[in-house]
Parts: structure tokens; C-alpha cells; sequence
């Protein structure tokens, strides 16, 4: 897997091999200082490890120092156009800042940008999406390709290294999962610099977790990414818990894997209420453990196909059959089903 650069991010590390960072956004007025807080601390509160908020004029910037008291985790400034409120934000303690280098005027001002943020230590991400790609970018390539986007992320992030600033992260965004997923491809072969990666503008929940799923599980699946953000038409606590299921699903982090069957004729429980029941009372649990737990219909589905699971139940007629690794402990009713799973989960996080 590459390397990429390591990156600090306030008390977050990013690239180098560190863990991937859950980034979300609020969608409150930055400048009512009520609400934001108390929705980056839902964020936080949720797991997420960065939030970035909305700098777009100076009531916004002028709130940034009552965060910076109130909040541990780092703050990102989303900063489009005017390059004065990515002063106003590095002058006022923010953690990073997110613009477009290109949108933001003369290369005087992206210079000014670039020494501001030097000076203090804070990084700056370089965001591409389809809107934001050059329009000879988009004349060259016949439109916001995957190309297009990996050269104007490029490009953009050449502007900074010109004003001998190198402490950047890049991002190449679109609402085409494919677009997405080969313009990050494209940058994580021609680049070092961490990527943040994610599909913008998914839709709702459930249209958007399986875009998010898609473009965000392939590239981390590959060893791509350093940091991840879900978008979604919805509360941003929403997008971290997304965010966290889907690297759980590609193998990164701990916690607790459920298994279970989609049950046929054979299954003589009702299964489906248990697995419900066993992912709310397991959703909870916080361990740097990977623990996987089965709940099957039937023998056929328990110890045989499920024997790599720690602990599980084969479930029959009003009892299941409990067992680890494959072997056969004993036999317990059907009422304590969840119960003896929550019970084995916890003798192992405690062994």
C-alpha cells in the first residue's frame, strides 16, 4: 500500500499510514454560534474526527475563535471566491482551511493565502468538483471527466508549491460514483499528497449511503484515501455513522461484525427481529476488536457456513444452538438468544 505525505491536522494525523479520518459538515449558519456548537459537538459526540463549516462572509469568521474555545476536535474553513475570509479565518485559529486555489484571484492572493497559512501550521485542502474544475479543464477533456479533475487538482495544487507551500491535501469530488472513484485513482498514482475522498451531492439517506458505499468502499478497498466524508441530504450525524460502517464493512477499525442469513424454508425462528434486536444492543459498543458475531436460520447456515465466526446461534425450533469457532457449546432458548450473544460479546472484550 503507498504512503502518502503525513499530514497534522490540529491533533489529527492524516496520510503517513495514520488512521482514516470521519470528516462531516455542519449545515448551520456559521455565524449563529448556538446552533453550530451544538451541532459539531453531535458530531463529535458521533465519532466524527474533523468538522468543516461554511466561512462565507465575516459574521462567520468572527465566530471562529468561539469554537476554537469550545471544541477539541479540528475545525475546517470552506472558503470559496474570497481569498480575505481565508485570511480572516487563519488569523482567527481556525485548523485548516478548504478553497480552490483557482477561484480565489490573482496568484498575489493565493500567495498571501498560502504564507498565512505557513506561518501557523495549517494545512490546506484542495477541493475539485465539477463545478469548480477550470473551464479549459473542462474544453480540454469535453467536460468534468476524471481527468479533468485529477489535472485541475493538480494544477491548483502546483499554484501553492509555486508559493513554497506544500502542506496540502486534495480531494477530487463528483456525483458520479465511476467519475469519482477514477479521478482519486488518478491522483493517488501521480501524487503523495492524502487524499480526502467522497461522492458530493448523493441524494437522501438511502439512495446516498450505497453512492457513498460504492465510491468510498472501492477506493479504500484498494488502499486509497486518507480521510472520508459521506454527503448526504440529511443530519451530518448521520453522514459519520455512514462513514463508519463503511470502512467497518472494508475491514478498517473494530467493533462488533454481525452475520446473519436472509433465511428460507429451512428456518424455523424468526430471525429477523433477533438480528435487529442483536444490532441495537450492539451498536453501542465501542472496541479497537474486531469480534464477529453469527445469527443463523438453521444448522446448515450455523456451525458449518458461519464456523469462522468468534461466537454465534443456529437457530431451530423455538431454541438455538450457541457455539465458537465452529464448535458446539450448548443449546439455549429462543427468549435468551440475544442475550447470551451480548454476554459472550463482553467475556471476550474483557478476556
Amino acid at each position: 500500500m503507498k504512503k502518502t505525505k503525513e499530514i497534522q491536522i490540529g491533533r489529527v494525523r492524516i496520510g503517513g499510514g495514520n488512521p482514516i479520518a470521519i470528516q462531516s459538515m455542519t449545515n448551520t449558519v456559521t455565524s449563529d454560534k448556538e446552533s453550530t456548537l451544538n451541532q459539531i459537538k453531535a458530531l463529535s459526540a458521533a465519532g466524527c474526527d474533523i468538522v468543516r463549516f461554511t466561512v462565507n462572509d465575516m459574521a462567520a469568521a468572527e465566530a471562529i475563535p468561539y469554537y476554537v474555545e469550545n471544541v477539541s476536535l479540528p475545525l475546517v474553513a470552506d472558503i470559496h471566491f474570497d481569498y480575505k475570509l481565508a485570511l480572516a479565518a487563519a488569523e482567527r485559529g481556525i485548523t485548516k482551511i478548504r478553497i480552490n486555489p483557482g477561484n480565489i484571484g490573482a496568484k498575489e492572493n493565493i500567495k498571501k493565502v498560502a504564507d498565512a497559512c505557513r506561518i501557523r501550521n495549517i494545512p490546506i485542502r484542495i477541493g475539485i468538483n465539477g463545478g469548480s474544475a477550470e473551464k479549459e479543464m473542462l474544453l480540454k477533456y469535453g467536460g468534468p471527466t476524471a481527468e479533468a479533475l485529477a489535472e485541475s487538482a493538480l494544477s491548483n495544487a502546483r499554484m501553492l508549491e509555486e508559493c513554497d507551500f506544500d502542506n496540502i491535501v486534495l480531494s477530487v469530488k463528483s456525483s458520479d460514483v465511476k467519475t469519482m472513484i477514477d479521478a482519486a485513482r488518478i491522483l493517488h498514482e501521480k501524487c503523495n499528497y492524502p487524499l480526502h475522498i467522497g461522492v458530493t451531492e448523493t441524494g437522501d439517506v438511502r439512495r446516498g449511503n450505497i453512492k457513498s458505499a460504492i465510491g468510498i468502499g472501492a477506493l479504500l478497498i484498494d488502499g486509497i484515501g486518507d480521510t472520508v466524508r459521506v454527503s448526504l441530504t440529511d443530519d451530518p450525524v448521520n453522514e459519520v455513522s455512514a462513514a463508519k460502517d463503511i470502512l467497518f464493512c472494508c475491514g478498517i477499525g473494530g467493533g462488533i461484525n454481525i452475520v446473519s442469513c436472509p433465511t428460507c424454508g429451512r428456518t424455523q425462528s424468526d430471525v429477523i427481529p433477533l438480528v435487529a434486536e442483536l444490532e441495537r444492543e450492539t451498536r453501542s459498543i465501542k472496541t479497537d476488536k474486531r469480534i464477529t458475531v453469527a445469527l443463523m436460520g438453521c444448522a446448515v447456515n450455523g456451525p458449518g457456513e458461519a464456523k469462522h465466526a468468534d461466537v454465534g446461534v443456529a437457530c431451530g425450533n423455538k431454541e438455538g444452538i450457541l457455539f465458537r469457532k465452529g464448535e458446539i457449546i450448548k443449546k439455549i432458548p429462543q427468549d435468551e438468544i440475544v442475550k447470551t450473544l451480548i454476554d459472550e460479546i463482553k467475556d471476550m472484550l474483557n478476556a
